[in-house]
């Protein structure tokens, strides 16, 4: 790596906000000597240009030795960080490549089958004639052979030990601060119906019965290979699969492959990684094993990857935590800390809070958020908002509230598998409406007129049921999950103000964010504790719905009462049919099945974050 070349590869025709600063810093921080650079950069400091800059600095192809590693990788965690860089004209030579199941066979009558399915997946010895112009395999060829490749965590995590994807000189991880999050989530196994092709099959134990109910698990998982395993051979030897038997044949292969590593790892006496499992329902009911402070996986899949590493994001809130967590010696280790600036006038935070939204007070506190939304809405009346709802039992909840105060008109929401639908069409009205969202605190970009204020409906502590969570707070670790919580409060914060110019407005109504910003103040950036010391209550108008519908062509009516101007109603010329039919999509859906007590999703595969890969071979 040459940290000198930093500046001339900066991609940008020139600076803005305190760029040139953060590169001298990060110049300095490899320099000396640091392995890994943490860079904190707060929203809108340009942090894809800061990553251009520093893989820039990789050693290349020409100054190589042949042992030595060369070029460099981008990944994130986020699939839409992804897009919103393979759509940068200023990052045209990041070569992006996805999973297989993202590209579609180009062969004729397939072209609606990923390639994941296609012939050369389902038939044995097939020879693709076109194999070299198939969208996955030239992305892949062209990226693995070019000076910087980009790709999703999942994929990169996946590719370890990939011919294609050996060790390069520099590895550039945006949005980090959930690093160790998202390996425990790669590397937890799910053990249910819809996961395992062989359940019908299985006797499952009770593990919890068991004197040892990991050993019991490891026992039971050992079986399961040698299960798994005939079924995959069965398929493998036939000479023609069909789509759904592909599908079936790569999951057993998965599956192997995860019980395989859970059974060495928790066999290695000198494995740090600590195994939980959980099975709410005894013999016979799913089983979830998970890992915790999983760094030797981490090890393999990310830290073998590179010689030099510099990890982005606005929230890694305490460099020791942050390195324990992951497995990394904190003395080879730098903080960057970048400033932030924008103006503090333009991303106040107000304090609107109206009780606790713990389970047991929330029945109580939701119709006072609702109401006090009514408000904001007055407050805001041409202007697009967000509320962060936390779940969508929240979500649901504060819907139906709204709707009975008769502001239903200018309401969206979103079920679960129509989230990114539901967003981009809230996006593209021009009506000021408001959406109730649920996980959409992080890689959203609202900037301008997409969102003037913003609501937090409840501080997002992790759920405590999970057994990884409560098994460190019965460790004591305390401070870990107000840092979690308040990482998620900062992210969300940033989604209403993307550039110096721009400005919105942050609602607290959650009583507990207030408790939150005390036990985690150590652990503030700055410019949020900033932010944080000027907080004050506004000043709101008197709870009126026809005023939150004041940009509205229609009057407000409750739930259930006929209201003729349903499917016309919205601010003139600015909301057509289609757009009001979408406003209340799923605001009643309560995600049954598929949901834990507080009705969060419980990532099912077909929407886990991780999906760009599943299956990939």
């Amino acid at each position: 790596m040459q940290p000198s070349r930093i500046y001339e590869a900066f991609p940008a025709p020139s600076y803005r906000g305190a760029q040139k600063e953060a590169l001298a810093d990060i110049k300095a921080a490899f320099e000396a000597g640091n392995d890994v650079v943490l860079v904190r950069a707060p929203t809108g400091s340009g942090k894809s240009l800061l990553a251009r800059a520093i893989m820039g600095c990789a050693r290349s192809l020409q100054e190589a030795k042949p042992a030595q590693a060369t070029g460099a990788y981008y990944t994130t965690p986020q699939v839409s960080q992804l897009d919103d860089v393979a759509e940068d004209d200023l990052l045209a030579d990041f070569n992006v490549i996805r999973g297989k199941s993202n590209y579609t066979c180009i062969l004729p009558d397939e072209h609606d089958t990923p390639v994941n399915q296609a012939p050369c997946a389902r038939q044995q010895g097939f020879d693709c004639t076109v194999k070299h112009r198939c969208p996955y395999y030239s992305d892949r060829a062209i990226a693995s052979g070019r000076e910087i490749a980009a790709m999703t965590l999942a994929y990169f995590m996946q590719t370890a030990g990939s011919e294609l994807f050996r060790k390069r000189d520099v590895v550039v991880i945006d949005e980090a601060h959930g690093l160790a999050e998202w390996a425990e989530m790669y590397a937890t196994i799910e053990l249910s119906p819809d996961r395992v092709p062989v359940w019908d099959g299985l006797n499952v134990p009770d593990v919890h019965e068991a004197d040892d109910p990991l050993d019991r698990t490891v026992r039971f998982a050992e079986s399961l290979v040698g299960v798994c395993s005939r079924a995959k051979d069965a398929l493998t030897g036939r000479p023609e699969l069909s789509a759904q038997e592909v599908a079936r044949r790569d999951r057993l292969n998965e599956l192997i492959s995860e019980l395989k590593w859970f059974v060495e790892d928790y066999r290695d006496i000198d494995s740090p990684t600590t195994w939980v499992v959980d099975q709410a329902g005894g013999a016979g009911s799913p089983l979830s094993i998970k890992p915790l402070d999983p760094a030797r996986y981490l090890h393999h899949t990310v830290w073998d990857r590179g010689n030099k590493f510099a990890l982005l994001s606005a929230t890694i809130l305490n460099k020791a935590a942050f390195c324990r967590g992951v497995g990394l010696d904190p003395s080879r280790v730098a903080l960057v800390d970048v400033e932030h600036t924008f103006p503090l006038e333009n991303r106040p935070l107000y304090d609107v809070t109206q009780g606790k939204m713990t389970y047991e007070h929330r029945e109580e506190t939701i119709p006072k958020i609702a109401r006090t939304i009514v408000q904001l809405m007055a407050t805001h009346p041409d202007e697009k908002g967000i509320v962060h709802a936390h779940s969508y039992g929240i979500a649901a909840d504060l819907v139906s509230n709204l709707e009975q105060f008769g502001v239903g008109a200018r309401v969206r929401s979103h079920e679960a598998a129509e989230r990114d639908a539901a967003l981009e069409a809230w996006k593209a009205t021009t009506a000021p409406d408001v959406f109730v969202s649920v996980k959409m605190e992080e890689a959203l970009d609202l900037r301008d007129e997409l969102a003037r204020w913003q609501v937090v409906c409840k501080a997002p502590y992790l759920n405590t049921n999970d057994s990884r969570v409560a098994r460190r707070l019965e460790d004591g670790q305390w401070a870990w999950y107000h840092r979690a919580a308040l990482r998620t409060v900062i992210q969300g914060c940033g989604r209403v103000v993307r550039a110096p110019d721009d400005y919105g407005a942050t609602y607290l109504a959650d009583s507990s964010l207030l408790d939150l910003f005390d036990r985690a103040r150590s652990d503030m950036p700055p410019w949020f504790a900033a932010a944080v010391d000027r907080l004050d209550a506004p000043s709101l108008p008197e709870f009126n719905p026809a005023d939150a519908l004041a940009a509205y062509d229609t009057e407000p009516r409750a739930a259930g009462r006929s209201n003729p101007n349903r499917t016309n109603g919205g601010p003139a010329g600015g909301s057509t049919t289609k757009d009001t039919e979408r406003r209340t999509s799923g605001s009643t859906d309560r995600q049954t099945s598929d949901s834990n007590q507080d009705g969060e999703p419980t990532g099912r595969r077909k929407r886990h974050p991780l999906s760009d890969v599943w299956g990939d071979g």
